[in-house]
């Protein structure tokens, strides 16, 4: 006879077997997933009882960007300090203005995968300001360079019209849409599926003034220049182009160059001359984020 205190006991054990079985399974008796302060505004404090014991993964920084300017202007970013050490970086704008859809429906290329098959091949990291529009004509390829860890895509505005008068015969887009533009070409490049473009904003040409970095400064974007100008737009001799990049670098500088076919024909091949005689000077190649750290670590 069986009894009542060991049906009791019977019971308790078969309770036992379930919640172990839901255990295994991922039922709400695991142990808690750490929690992160972000995620839990009641998150205990190391050493309190109720802490978990392993440590929450620590949020990933925000890029550096520069401090605002004088009222609170748009930062403007040239080159990193002249030293130490001998650091370059190479940036490729994927230029693509808003009305050239026909022409890339045509059979244009605006783009340039030769070019980021070669980076990927000689291992160069580079940051590519991309226009919006760029994004959207070829979206497997932003999505393929903005999720690749050798490169950073960065804002080159959507439309590629100028924000100054007079920028080499660009249309121009009107003061009070600059900051939409630039808005846009973000939205743009989160749609194509570049996961995170980075705060930092080419203008068009390269033509700014007073108005335009006052226009963008709600973006919180820095503004990136160059020191060294390739001179591979529309070029046809990619020699020429490769030693004026090699005679104006220096520790810190900025190559502005051009990831369009159709209007930098000869850019790939630059690259596959300049990198390695740049290394053989004892050059590394960086993003423009680490410039930008370097400067704000000089400061």
């Amino acid at each position: 006879m069986i009894t009542p205190a060991c049906r009791r006991l019977v019971a308790l054990c078969a309770l036992g077997t379930t919640l172990g079985a839901l255990a295994a399974c991922g039922s709400p008796q695991q142990t808690p997933t750490p929690r992160t302060a972000s995620s839990s505004p009641a998150s205990a404090a190391p050493g309190h009882p109720s802490a978990p014991l392993s440590h929450a993964p620590a949020a990933p920084s925000r890029p550096p960007t520069l401090a605002p300017g004088p009222a609170g202007l748009t930062p403007v970013f040239r080159n990193a300090p002249r030293a130490p050490g001998k650091t370059v970086a190479l940036t490729f704008d994927a230029d693509m203005t808003a009305d050239q859809g026909g022409r890339a429906a045509a059979g244009e290329h605006f783009d340039n995968p030769g070019l980021i098959a070669a980076l990927r091949t000689l291992k160069v990291p580079a940051t590519v300001f991309m226009t919006g529009r760029w994004a959207e004509e070829y979206p497997d390829q932003a999505r393929s360079i903005g999720r690749d860890s050798l490169f950073e895509i960065a804002n080159h505005s959507y439309s590629h019209f100028a924000f100054t008068d007079d920028c080499y015969g660009l249309p121009t887009v009107p003061e009070d849409r600059m900051r939409e533009d630039v808005e846009r070409a973000y939205t743009a490049l989160h749609k194509a599926g570049v996961p995170e473009p980075m705060p930092y904003f080419r203008f068009p040409g390269g033509c700014y003034d007073r108005r335009a970095l006052r226009a963008v400064s709600g973006t919180g974007v820095t503004a990136v220049q160059w020191d060294v100008v390739s001179g591979d737009a529309f070029a046809t001799d990619a020699d020429a182009v490769a030693q004026q990049v090699l005679q104006g670098v220096k520790p810190g500088s900025v190559v502005v160059m051009h990831c369009t076919r159709s209007a930098a024909p000869t850019t790939e091949q630059v690259v596959r001359t300049v990198v390695p005689e740049l290394r053989r000077q004892g050059y590394r190649f960086v993003k423009v984020s680490e410039l930008i750290g370097t400067a704000n670590a000089r400061h």
